[in-house]
């Protein structure tokens, strides 16, 4: 199994529900310190960019 490079999102703070982020070249993994090995997303790179594209319009308009 592929050891990930975890590193914890700068908008984590103190709390104990972060974002956890591993990428390479072809694929991005995501998890969440709660459950780190439960639920891991795996995404591409540009899937990944074009969501958070989506997400930053969406609060700019809304």
């Amino acid at each position: 199994m592929h050891q990930h490079s975890w590193q914890r999102s700068s908008y984590c703070g103190q709390g104990e529900s972060c974002l956890h982020v591993a990428a390479s070249n072809s694929t991005v993994s995501l998890t969440e310190s709660s459950d780190p090995t439960g639920a891991i997303l795996r995404t591409t790179p540009a899937a990944l960019a074009a969501l958070l594209r989506t997400l930053k319009e969406n609060r700019a308009h809304g």
